[in-house]
């Protein structure tokens, strides 16, 4: 029985292990790269609410809250642009950045957010 048993359990881990394996392609990258990719070419999208995004944002950044994208609402968006997502903490960016994946977007996500930013905002 012992010598079934292992085999099973380790046939078990791997399994899971495959299935819940990240199958993003999109880069994360962290908050202090941000102003690099924006130079680049890429537009810093901002998934916060309107109220966070009115407090506070990144210069030039574009507001489109992630409660919008898990509508399929993606008004104002492009195809030919890159994004650069960010939210308050990462959580929230990783979400969008998965949708926006799967849309067809190309992004990048920021493993941080506006929480931590030490940069200018507006």
């Amino acid at each position: 029985m012992k010598k079934l048993f292992v085999p099973l359990i380790t046939i078990l881990i791997l399994t899971l292990a495959a299935c819940s394996s990240d199958k993003s392609s999109y880069e994360t990258i962290p908050l202090t790269d941000v102003t690099k990719k924006a130079e680049q070419g890429y537009i810093i999208l901002d998934v916060r609410e309107e109220n966070e995004f009115a407090e506070g944002h990144i210069p030039n950044a574009q507001n489109k809250p992630l409660s919008q994208l898990q509508q399929d609402d993606f008004e104002q968006l492009s195809k030919e642009e890159k994004y650069v997502v960010i939210c308050r903490s990462g959580n929230r960016s990783q979400t969008a950045s998965e949708i926006l994946e799967a849309e067809g977007y190309e992004v990048v996500n920021v493993a941080e957010g506006m929480s931590t930013w030490t940069g200018e905002i507006e």
